[in-house]
């Protein structure tokens, strides 16, 4: 065991839980979280991950792969359509999300057996615009990784101790992160940003965004990477292709990738 005291806190934390579902995105903080409560609780623990429109196939395959290496149990939950209350991607939708979707998560928890749900929010999500928050309080959702005031680096640190790959795997979002709020979302945008994303990835680029503003594909890469993008004249190359997944202009924005960009306008 790690000698780090945040993290032995972490472990008597999810002892005295006793059994858990995690809910688990395949992200660098759910990850280190399903590893935790697997070495912890051993079977007393379920890694629990949602299937939607709004989330990257690509991100499932992972977190199913990721539940593999890890050897813990993994069910899913299955979400076909966008909700309704949810449509017009208002500003409080992750509130509204996820008071839908840990309110199911909730009933599997208990359908299983489990007393407790448990998610993978950190010390330096409070930071954000996170309504979601006030969902996870509500329904008594418990964050052991922000309870025990355990930052993203410190994640990053335990997770490359304790051999986990996404130690240094990028922040990602849902896609609805790419909708302006108050715009009607559609699945078929949300298909043609995550091929999008997954393109610009295949370049080389870990950390990017792709914000879909109706025709206009806005990307968001790192400052460092923009030379790249320049000097390398990808600039053709890459609006011919996001055209091609139904975008008519594309552009790249000069502030470079930031997480919850949307959320300025709020």
């Amino acid at each position: 065991m790690m000698k780090n005291e945040k993290y032995k806190k972490l472990v008597k934390y999810m002892c005295e839980l006793k059994n858990c579902v995690v809910a688990f995105s395949g992200g660098v903080d759910s990850s280190f979280l399903i590893k935790v409560a697997k070495d912890v609780l051993g079977d007393k623990a379920l890694a629990l991950t949602v299937v939607s429109p709004y989330i990257p196939k690509w991100e499932i395959e992972e977190a199913k792969n990721i539940a593999a290496l890890i050897g813990i149990k993994h069910e899913f939950l299955r979400i076909s359509e966008i909700p309704d209350i949810i449509k017009f991607n208002p500003a409080n939708r992750c509130y509204l999300c996820k008071t839908s979707i840990f309110t199911r998560i909730r009933e599997i928890s208990f359908k299983y057996g489990f007393e407790h749900v448990v998610d993978g929010t950190n010390a330096d999500d409070v930071k954000d615009y996170r309504p979601g928050l006030k969902a996870l309080k509500e329904l008594d959702i418990k964050s052991p990784l922000l309870e025990n005031n355990i930052t993203k680096e410190e994640i990053r640190t335990f997770s490359k101790k304790l051999n986990l790959g996404t130690w240094d795997k990028p922040s990602y979002a849902c896609l609805l992160s790419r909708i302006p709020y108050g715009k009607e979302i559609k699945t078929q945008e949300l298909e043609r940003v995550e091929k999008s994303e997954k393109y610009l990835m295949s370049l080389g680029f870990k950390s990017v965004r792709v914000r879909s503003h109706d025709d206009l594909a806005r990307i968001e890469v790192p400052e460092n990477n923009m030379p790249e993008i320049i000097e390398n004249k990808m600039f053709e190359k890459i609006a011919k292709t996001l055209r091609n997944f139904g975008f008519k202009y594309v552009t790249m924005d000069m502030e470079g990738y930031r997480m919850g960009s949307l959320n300025e306008e709020l």
